[in-house]
């Protein structure tokens, strides 16, 4: 009996040679046996004949007969849960062993008598038509950024006629992600494709109402959209499948990030900037090998607009009475003399700056949460005027710059509860004038040596301190410098 692998061997070399011979050499079979199938025209699956008795008494007749009615009212039932169940009830109506057995006879149950099966079906692929776009988890990756970890997502989009496509690290599933994600595709592709796929779970680029089962597109992503003259469409809800090209290339682009992370020997990189190249370059090698059909779309791709959307959103808030400000639901301190004035805010994906006339006035790294940002030289003036505001602000935890303020805090609290804050502020005011560094390092020193950190003793150190030498600016004496050209000579 040979395979089936055999068989399509034989049948492909035959019809291009016409020599047994050589199909039946080419088959590892004998010439006879080639000469047999060639002459039946049939595999040796067909030509098998079934093996429709049985040979001895059916071991499973009894469990069989309590199983059927199961698989009748519920055929979800999972074959191994039936048979430990029906087991557990009568130990003797199955020999050992006859699980396999077991779960083949629920297979074929299924087959002939379960309900239909669901049924996917195959789509035409059109060149420069669409590009799927969605995020996915990369934690799995093991990156680490100056050697600390870094948890991120990537940005991916993939055609899905040549399978082209392209990736960038992100920080989260956000509309900020996607304006970097998307142009930094379109970009590399040199072109935009007539549709823009995703699905309806992200706000990035939907508006989510939980009153109601309608998802519309948000406002900033149909902006983006119309920048590019590129079509948002989108999968209908709890059907991935539907966007079965980018969920299957998210594990392949993985699986290939794992493999030239082990080939580069090191999954550290110096910056974000740095490990978004490593990506890249991965993606343009995978690329590679799409070429073919990467340029059956080129020619159908829309151009490129002349400039990018901006990938910073900007907005107007008002500087609270807190001197601070709110943007993507997270509260930022600004100079408290802005407190009342209206500020321009730029939000990037990893950082927001703050700005009043043109002219930064504070700038943060934008990280994971809600938490406040309170840098504590911006009310500082206020505080040390009202030191009891202190005990109970809102934004007290942020006011501790440094574990070793936190610790010295509570060292004022033990030597004197009633005036800790007071001495406290004093300190955060003594920072704020001759720099936050110098400061914790005078707190370090008085808490190793035991030695309560009060101001008093805080100013005595830094008076040890040698101060920088500062060099006078050079002031010339222009005066003397009139001598050095004598009488001006008149020309004849």
């Amino acid at each position: 009996m040979i395979t089936e692998q055999q068989y399509r061997r034989l049948m492909t070399t035959y019809q291009r040679t016409g020599v047994v011979s050589d199909a039946a050499l080419k088959a590892g079979m004998h010439r006879e046996t080639a000469a047999r199938y060639l002459e039946a025209q049939a595999g040796p699956q067909q030509l098998k004949k079934p093996h429709d008795w049985r040979s001895g008494p059916d071991p499973l007749a009894a469990l069989w007969l309590q199983a059927k009615p199961w698989l009748e009212a519920s055929p979800e039932l999972e074959a191994k849960a039936l048979f430990e169940h029906l087991l557990g009830d009568d130990p003797a109506l199955a020999p050992g062993h006859a699980l396999r057995t077991f779960q083949r006879r629920v297979r074929q149950w299924r087959a002939q008598h379960g309900p239909p099966r669901e049924v996917h079906f195959p789509q035409v692929r059109e060149p420069g038509l669409a590009v799927q776009l969605d995020w996915t988890h990369a934690d799995e990756l093991g990156v680490t950024i100056a050697g600390v970890a870094f948890g991120h997502w990537l940005c991916h989009a993939v055609l899905p006629y040549s399978n082209w496509q392209w990736a960038v690290p992100c920080h989260s599933e956000s509309l900020l992600s996607l304006r970097i994600g998307l142009q930094a595709m379109l970009w590399a592709l040199g072109g935009v494709p007539v549709q823009l796929q995703t699905d309806q779970s992200s706000t990035a680029t939907h508006t989510l109402d939980r009153t109601s089962k309608k998802r519309g597109f948000n406002t900033g992503y149909l902006a983006l959209c119309a920048h590019y003259d590129i079509e948002p469409t989108t999968i209908h809800v709890a059907c991935p499948n539907e966007n079965g090209d980018i969920e299957s290339a998210n594990g392949h682009l993985k699986r290939r990030l794992k493999n030239h992370l082990i080939l580069r020997g090191s999954r550290d990189f110096a910056s974000e900037v740095t490990y978004a190249e490593f990506v890249g370059k991965v993606c343009t090698g995978a690329n590679l090998l799409r070429q073919a059909k990467v340029a059956e779309e080129r020619p159908r791709l829309r151009p490129l607009p002349a400039t990018r959307f901006p990938e910073a959103e900007e907005m107007t808030v008002r500087v609270s009475s807190y001197s601070t400000i709110r943007a993507k639901g997270c509260a930022y301190s600004v100079p408290s003399n802005y407190v009342g004035y209206l500020v321009q805010v730029r939000v990037t994906e990893t950082e927001l700056s703050v700005h009043y006339t043109q002219a930064e006035i504070a700038r943060y790294a934008r990280l994971p949460g809600r938490e406040a940002r309170i840098d504590y030289r911006h009310i500082i003036a206020s505080l040390v005027r009202k030191p009891g505001a202190f005990q109970r602000c809102l934004y007290r935890e942020q006011l501790f710059p440094a574990l070793v303020f936190r610790q010295a805090y509570d060292r004022l609290v033990l030597l004197e509860p009633r005036r800790a804050d007071a001495h406290y502020v004093q300190i955060l005011a003594l920072a704020a004038d001759t720099g936050e560094a110098v400061v914790e390092e005078a707190l370090s020193a008085l808490l190793r040596e035991a030695i309560d950190p009060t101001v008093e003793r805080i100013r005595a150190r830094l008076g040890t301190v040698t101060a920088p030498t500062i060099i006078a600016a050079f002031a010339p004496e222009l005066a003397s410098y009139d001598q050095l050209g004598g009488p001006e000579e008149v020309s004849a």
